[in-house]
């Protein structure tokens, strides 16, 4: 039965102009960006207290799907939220175009299967929203939320990667066994960073909604001590890609992977600026999206050096070596 609609799928998709390398890169890329995107977006919802613009799910009000000028709702609260809604469909629309399109071009299993992971990631984000909306914007469902977003960005990332590596070439290990698991471990580093941050987020001045009929559960940690644990789980990250770099350098590795890790080096020293400035300012609501605009660069950067580390090559450089099967 499976086979059997997998089948028409394909002799549907077959119908449809066969895209070239270029137009999958350029698909994948947009994945990139919307999936980062609308972690943006939820952003400028809660710095603008919109999360509540839309007090229903999946409708924006009882019996309309559209903002109705609902008197005791802002008519900008209203828009901010249901444009992030409607975001939300075109993070939907550009991830079935990259499964379209690898599905037609007969990409390997590999491409495929991280396609597939865009589309079914963005229904299960969905869901996640509209569980935030339902609880009222509990502070814990906002941060699965975004850690979630961070986590589509990582896959995005990684598949752009793979889109872009030739399907019939060799697999070669271009970064030392070692350096990759301490690339891993740089990863696990980011997402306690990302985790941290998001107690901060729940424990702060930005809760989403700023109705005063209605109060925002919030996290009950005193947010200096959340800044203190954010921030040091930030130097400890910092700590293992200097050292990932030192390490790359002294036994060799491909120019791909050296460029990205310079711009991560960049973007990791540029979010650790954003965040020292938005805790002595008192948390401006436009540093809050640029943190995490940061926060997103940082996730792809990290998950583009770890892609590097093994990819698919024609010819053999002098410093790559064929990796085990």
């Amino acid at each position: 039965m499976a086979n059997s609609v997998y089948a028409g799928f394909l002799r549907v998709v077959d119908r449809l102009p066969l895209p070239s390398l270029k137009t999958q890169k350029i698909i994948a890329f947009i994945v990139i960006l919307t999936q980062g995107g609308i972690a943006v977006t939820g952003a400028v919802v809660r710095v603008t207290a919109s999360g509540l613009g839309c007090p229903t799910w999946p409708q924006c009000f009882p019996g309309s799907f559209v903002p109705v000028g609902h008197g005791e709702v802002a008519v900008l609260h209203q828009a901010v939220e249901f444009g992030n809604r409607l975001l939300t469909f075109v993070v939907v629309v550009t991830a079935a175009a990259v499964v379209l399109a690898v599905t037609r071009a007969r990409r390997r299993r590999e491409v495929i299967v991280y396609a597939w992971m865009m589309p079914l990631g963005t229904v299960l984000q969905a869901i996640m929203g509209g569980i935030t909306v339902l609880t009222g914007l509990l502070w814990w469902t906002v941060a699965i939320h975004l850690v979630a977003s961070m986590l589509m960005v990582w896959v995005a990332t990684v598949m752009y990667a793979r889109i872009s590596e030739p399907d019939d070439a060799t697999t070669l290990t271009v970064t030392a066994r070692p350096l990759r698991w301490l690339t891993a471990l740089s990863a696990v580093a980011l997402a306690g960073v990302l985790v941290a941050g998001t107690l901060v987020t729940g424990a702060g001045p930005h809760a989403g909604d700023k109705n005063i009929e209605r109060t925002v559960p919030r996290l009950g940690i005193e947010i200096v001590t959340l800044v203190h644990l954010h921030s040091q789980m930030l130097v400890g990250y910092l700590a293992l890609i200097v050292g990932l770099t030192f390490g790359l350098y002294a036994m060799g590795t491909s120019a791909a992977v050296k460029l990205r890790l310079k711009v991560l080096l960049v973007l990791i020293l540029a979010q650790s600026l954003i965040g020292i400035v938005q805790y002595f300012t008192n948390v401006p609501s436009a540093l809050v999206v640029m943190h995490v605009a940061g926060a997103g660069l940082c996730t792809a950067a990290t998950a583009a050096v770890w892609a590097a580390g093994k990819t698919r090559q024609f010819d053999r450089s002098p410093d790559a070596v064929a990796a085990p099967s």
